[in-house]
């Protein structure tokens, strides 16, 4: 998942896609045929599996490493797993090469242009354990009716908070910011001795949960509505903080993402996503917090919700034991591994239960999927969404309406 793949900035580029095989029609899940092509239409191989990911550091390249090294020990498959700089730019690299990897993460807002135009693997149906994953996300990863990929994990946006600043600055439960006044309090009285009351990243995939609280946001019932008033409203309060100084971007604060400012305490609260819990533990273990859900706005609560997909390439000269590989990857046993390790939520429900009982104080992440919003998954929404963060790096000087208006525009070309 995601800082760049764990579900934030997921800057989108053209996809300059050449020589695509489409494959439709999958088989069984065994891989040991040989060469040539799978019954069904899978490929099957001797050839060893490239996994491409992002990561949200050394906790989850950590896990994920061992989990396919101990499927490859079993399979007898050779498995290498490669961690992306930019994921976005690197597949697209590889697939113009006509090298693309066996698997890789998939975000929402790339998987209709890589499905158009015949890159992936639709190989959703073929999964033993398709009928566990949780409907909203299969709808995510299903385009013109085909269920392409499976959803590997998921992961709401919550107030994640410093507790020894908190307390530091004479802050109890009782002042968990509920409103958007409150959160305004609180981040004056945090913003003290070299920390910034709150920070985010400078990305939609962060400033979003505002316009949801405000009752907007980018898509609503097939229709953009980027310049609504609610968006106007939303901005123009993000804005106010930026430039009161008790918000900041975590890249102002000299940080590669929020949870780097927040482990560092260049910020006493941020907006993130249940991955901080990896980093947190693994490069911060002794900064203590707290994850409450995000203040209501004036339309009430509101939060983004992220997931990301195991894609597989139509070119994988070894679908079939890249398809088995996925189904290690995401059993229930697997995925509560990855989220003991770096905190997302399980993608199947059969999780759930064990889930809730090992994580109790990261409830706010999972309450804050009723009341989620997903970003658009649109084909070309991903240039869009990159545009849109690019603009709302001047946010603090500039013109929320204006900005809006051209995501409007932009959006509109793609809505349709």
């Amino acid at each position: 998942m995601s800082r760049h793949s764990r579900w934030t900035g997921i800057a989108g580029g053209t996809f300059v896609l050449a020589g695509a095989l489409v494959l439709t029609g999958c088989g069984g899940s065994s891989f040991d045929e040989g060469n040539g092509d799978g019954d069904g239409g899978m490929t099957s191989s001797d050839d060893a599996l490239t996994i491409l990911i992002g990561s949200s550091g050394e906790a989850e390249t950590v896990a994920v490493e061992e989990a396919v090294a101990a499927w490859s020990a079993e399979s007898g498959v050779e498995a290498t797993v490669q961690v992306a700089n930019d994921l976005a730019q690197q597949l697209s690299q590889g697939f113009a090469a006509g090298s693309p990897p066996d698997l890789f993460y998939l975000s929402t807002d790339q998987i209709a242009g890589y499905a158009g135009n015949g890159s992936l693997m639709p190989y959703g149906d073929e999964l033993s354990n398709k009928d566990d994953f949780y409907p909203s996300l299969v709808e995510n990863f299903t385009v013109d009716g085909d269920f392409y990929c499976a959803p590997k994990d998921f992961s709401t946006l919550a107030l994640v908070i410093n507790t020894g600043l908190w307390s530091a600055a004479g802050l109890t439960d009782a002042d968990i910011p509920t409103t958007w006044e409150e959160l305004d309090a609180v981040a004056a009285t945090l913003t003290a001795g070299g920390a910034t009351g709150l920070a985010f990243g400078t990305e939609y995939q962060r400033i979003g949960t505002f316009m949801a609280q405000a009752g907007g946001g980018l898509v609503v019932d097939g229709e953009a509505v980027a310049n609504s008033a609610e968006n106007i409203e939303a901005l123009e309060y993000v804005k106010a903080g930026l430039e009161s100084g008790t918000f900041a971007y975590a890249s102002d604060l000299g940080a590669g993402w929020g949870g780097e400012a927040f482990g560092k305490e260049l910020a006493a609260m941020v907006i993130e996503g249940n991955w901080i819990g990896g980093a947190m533990s693994n490069d911060f273990p002794d900064v203590e917090y707290i994850v409450a859900e995000l203040p209501a706005g004036p339309a009430g609560e509101g939060t983004l919700q992220f997931t990301n997909c195991w894609g597989m390439s139509a070119d994988s000269p070894n679908q079939e034991a890249a398809l088995d590989l996925v189904e290690y990857l995401t059993t229930a046993e697997q995925q509560l591994a990855f989220s003991e390790a770096f905190g997302p939520m399980p993608s199947v429900m059969s999780a759930a239960d064990a889930w809730t009982q090992a994580n109790p104080d990261l409830s706010a992440f999972l309450n804050g999927a009723e009341y989620a919003q997903f970003p658009p998954n649109g084909d070309g929404a991903s240039d869009v969404i990159a545009d849109f963060n690019a603009q709302l790096e001047s946010l603090k000087t500039g013109d929320p309406a204006s900005i809006l208006d051209s995501v409007q525009g932009n959006l509109e070309a793609v809505v349709g």
